[in-house]
């Protein structure tokens, strides 16, 4: 092999290494899963999602995010999960890692526990506790990078809000408790604010114009004095009368 197709490789391998490259990865293999379950198994994969309070149906929490009603399922996931998930793994492979993981982990345990019955499946969970890990972020940081990475969640997919009203057929739940879960990681793993910077600048010195006036300077408040001045006798500015004797 070539220099150069030695490098390329290299490189190649260290991008699929990556927050981003791992995401890509998964969702390839929801992809391959579904043309699987799809063409081979008669659907029978994405009949092990997770099912509320069934004790056969608590191992599908691993495996709901993978598993799919349909190809236009998988589709409607897809572009959001990749939009979403890349703005979240930009911050790195642990803040994307944990995101990911709570969002699946606490939005999967609660929709077992809470959720309807039925059979939850999809990464939507996944892609809604992006859209809240986002918000929380700004709300919590409020750094511009955080709000900025919040503008995308916020215009151009709002409309995923639809789908935390409860609807048949939908698992408004996975999507509510999976926004909840990311939310709870973005701030629990949320940047402390910088303490802001003493930016006072001494006014400097208080002319004898000023004393009669102190909201002019600091002397108001007791937040500056002159030194020059302390101690110093005020001047007689009285008029005295003049003996005009007769």
């Amino acid at each position: 092999m070539s220099a150069d197709g030695t490098v390329r490789k290299m490189s190649i391998m260290a991008a699929l290494r990556t927050s981003f490259g791992v995401l890509c990865i998964a969702v390839v293999a929801m992809w391959v899963i579904e043309i699987l379950d799809s063409v081979v198994l008669d659907n029978w994969a994405q009949r092990h999602g997770i099912h509320p309070r069934e004790i056969n149906g608590i191992d599908g929490i691993a495996w709901a995010p993978f598993l799919h009603s349909d190809m236009g399922h998988l589709v409607s996931n897809t572009g959001p999960l990749l939009a979403l998930g890349g703005l979240v793994s930009v911050r790195g492979f642990r803040y994307w890692g944990g995101v990911t993981l709570a969002s699946a982990v606490i939005g999967g345990g609660l929709t077992w526990w809470l959720g309807g019955s039925g059979n939850h499946i999809g990464a939507s969970g996944v892609v809604y506790g992006y859209f809240g890990a986002l918000i929380a972020a700004a709300i919590k940081e409020r750094r511009p990078r955080a709000m900025a990475a919040a503008f995308v969640p916020i215009f151009i997919y709002n409309t995923m809000l639809v789908g935390l009203v409860p609807q048949p057929f939908i698992s408004w739940e996975g999507h509510l408790f999976g926004m909840i879960g990311g939310a709870i990681a973005a701030l629990v793993m949320a940047e402390p604010r910088k303490p802001k910077l003493d930016t006072s600048v001494d006014p400097g010195p208080v002319y004898s114009w000023e004393v009669d006036q102190p909201w002019l300077t600091g002397e108001a408040e007791g937040i500056w004095a002159k030194p020059s001045d302390a101690g110093a006798e005020p001047r007689n500015t009285a008029i005295e009368p003049r003996d005009t004797g007769a």
